[in-house]
């Protein structure tokens, strides 16, 4: 009985003591406001990046229009030089070919009828060199006459200038020294066959020929590759005059295709003239395109300088996010990171130049600092 009597009592001390309210933990044990708590390897995890709070140059920018197209000095034709017919295509659109490579074969009388000639010089050459030699050594030896001498000598001159007039003639065609060089071992067979070879490293462009066309005479192809080098194009942009007033050859100038895509390229042509019809200037930018992604023929857009200045302070566009109607930076401290209001001043596309509640040298997120907003919303919604 005596236990009985007791739980009652003991289940309702437990109750009150469950009910009681537990005091507040000390306010030097709570979050600062607008703290955000991340140790250096959660940082690094969500790749934020930092940089220092300075100087730097405003830049306002005007946005012309603009269109993809290959860089001239990277563009290779594969020309038919003889007349001939095509007997072997070595590429296909697209294939990766490199400088002095044989792509094609021709077969040609041209071809055979220069090397021909080369055979005969060469051959007549090492005959007058042998009787020059024996004449040379008859008239040392006061054997021979001079005059017979002297026409040994003659004939062997010319026939050098023969041969060597032959072998310009090949050199002129595009057959390479090692080719000549084995001229004589060739069988006869392949001596109207005539290699054709790319001009420059790139892919293939265009075919313009198929197997067994003739080319290189009357009304006939005279190309039978194009390859292009597509790691470098140009931009060609179509600017007034005015909006290229502080613009320079040599300039960085950034790039953007429809899909959002930028790079930088670099100023490498400012036309000395404007166009009467539509009062514009014609700019050529220099763009790497070592991943292929800027294709010619596309337009894009370009953003021109038309103003710049020095401003104390300034951060990227990406380093500020709106916070309760307020622009926020968030400055990196030892626990991680804290959120400021900062005031702006002016803005571009890019940049904003911040002139309140930052000092110069401290240290800001520049990057993925949504990643930032959206930890300080949530801490915000639990409290």
């Amino acid at each position: 009985m005596s236990i009985s009597r007791k739980l009652p009592a003991l289940a309702v001390g437990l109750g009150l003591a469950c009910m009681q309210p537990v005091s507040a933990a000390p306010e030097s044990q709570q979050g600062r406001e607008g703290l955000i708590k991340l140790s250096p390897a959660q940082i690094a995890a969500l790749r934020i990046e930092v940089a220092p709070a300075g100087p730097g140059m405003l830049s306002r920018t005007v946005r012309v229009p603009g269109n993809v197209m290959m860089d001239s000095d990277r563009i290779g034709h594969v020309p038919a030089k003889v007349i001939g017919t095509v007997v072997e295509l070595r590429k296909r659109l697209g294939d990766i070919v490199q400088k002095g490579e044989v792509v094609a074969y021709l077969e040609s009388r041209e071809v055979a009828d220069a090397k021909s000639e080369f055979l005969t010089a060469g051959a007549n050459l090492e005959l007058q060199t042998t009787l020059f030699e024996r004449e040379r050594s008859l008239f040392e030896k006061k054997i021979s006459a001079e005059q017979q001498f002297l026409r040994a000598e003659n004939a062997f001159s010319l026939s050098k200038l023969r041969h060597d007039l032959a072998r310009q003639k090949l050199s002129a065609l595009d057959v390479d020294e090692a080719e000549i060089a084995e001229l004589p071992k060739q069988p006869v067979a392949n001596m109207r066959r005539y290699a054709l070879r790319s001009p420059i490293s790139g892919r293939v462009i265009e075919r313009r020929v198929d197997l067994g066309a003739p080319v290189g005479g009357d009304q006939q192809e005279k190309e039978i590759y194009v390859v292009a080098d597509l790691s470098s194009v140009w931009v060609e942009l179509v600017a007034s005059a005015p909006d290229l007033a502080l613009l320079k050859e040599g300039d960085d100038i950034a790039i953007e295709d429809s899909a959002r895509a930028k790079a930088s390229g670099k100023t490498i042509f400012i036309s000395p003239m404007v166009s009467k019809e539509t009062r514009t200037t014609r700019v050529i930018v220099s763009l790497d395109n070592t991943d292929g992604r800027w294709r010619p023929g596309s337009f894009v857009g370009a953003s021109i300088p038309v103003d710049r200045r020095a401003v104390a302070l300034l951060l990227p566009r990406n380093a500020l996010q709106a916070i309760d109607g307020k622009l926020v930076a968030f400055v990196q401290v030892p626990e991680g990171f804290e959120a400021r209001a900062v005031q702006a001043g002016a803005m571009t596309e890019d940049a904003v130049e911040v002139i309140g509640g930052l000092k110069p040298g401290e240290i800001v997120a520049v990057l993925n600092t949504f990643v930032l907003k959206s930890d300080l919303g949530k801490a915000k919604a639990d409290d």
